[in-house]
């Protein structure tokens, strides 16, 4: 998102994450900017039950938990690592001079607050099908056409059955079951465990993110 560099440079520092270690929870005050370097985190509501409810995921060069830095108002969910992860944290009042030096990078903020947002519109007209079969095939069709969060180089979908059940609120064994019958139908196709759009089932190249 924001060049390391320049990060660094207006005195950005790095911050080591243990799997399942929490950068910050919904409702607290927001003190930093974060942009993950290595690694991969899931932004999460909870419900009553403890039930987590994923917003997104969010790998390296992406930022996450920008909505504070914005609006000045708390954590509207919480962060939390998938791996071993580093990330850079820039302090809020930084960050602020940052986007008045250098306004292109306020105008790429913009639009991926946008694009979010575009995506949670997308989902809440999908979820009002009541059709899991058609809930979850819109969704990985968006994600392939936006190739977010699936594989540029060999399509595979970078989601598991758990994160898809999170994010749309479904049972992981309708997703299992909505997967299979994917399959089947030649929409997707499964390997080892894993889906790929096409007739893809992982790759070589180096270049290739599964």
């Amino acid at each position: 998102m924001i060049d390391v560099n320049m990060l660094l440079a207006r005195g950005a520092s790095y911050k080591k994450l243990i799997p399942e270690e929490i950068l910050f929870a919904e409702g607290e005050e927001c003190e930093y900017y974060y942009q993950v370097v290595r690694g991969q985190l899931r932004w999460v509501n909870f419900n009553k039950e403890g039930d987590e409810y994923l917003q997104t995921l969010v790998e390296k060069r992406e930022s996450i938990g920008e909505l504070p830095l914005f609006d000045g108002d708390v954590y509207a969910a919480t962060a939390i690592a998938n791996k071993a992860s580093y990330v850079l944290r820039l302090p809020k009042e930084a960050f602020h001079q940052l986007l008045v030096d250098e306004p292109q990078i306020h105008f790429s903020f913009s639009k991926l607050l946008t694009q979010r947002l575009r995506f949670k519109f997308f989902l809440l007209k999908e979820l009002a099908n009541h059709d899991s079969e058609k809930i979850i095939t819109a969704l990985l069709n968006y994600l392939y056409e936006k190739k977010d969060h699936v594989c540029a180089v060999c399509n595979q979908v970078r989601l598991n059955r758990r994160q898809i059940a999170e994010m749309t609120g479904l049972r992981v064994e309708t997703v299992i079951r909505v997967m299979r019958n994917l399959n089947e139908k030649g929409i997707i196709q499964i390997h080892n465990r894993k889906a790929y759009f096409g007739n893809s089932t992982g790759c070589d190249n180096k270049r290739c993110e599964a």
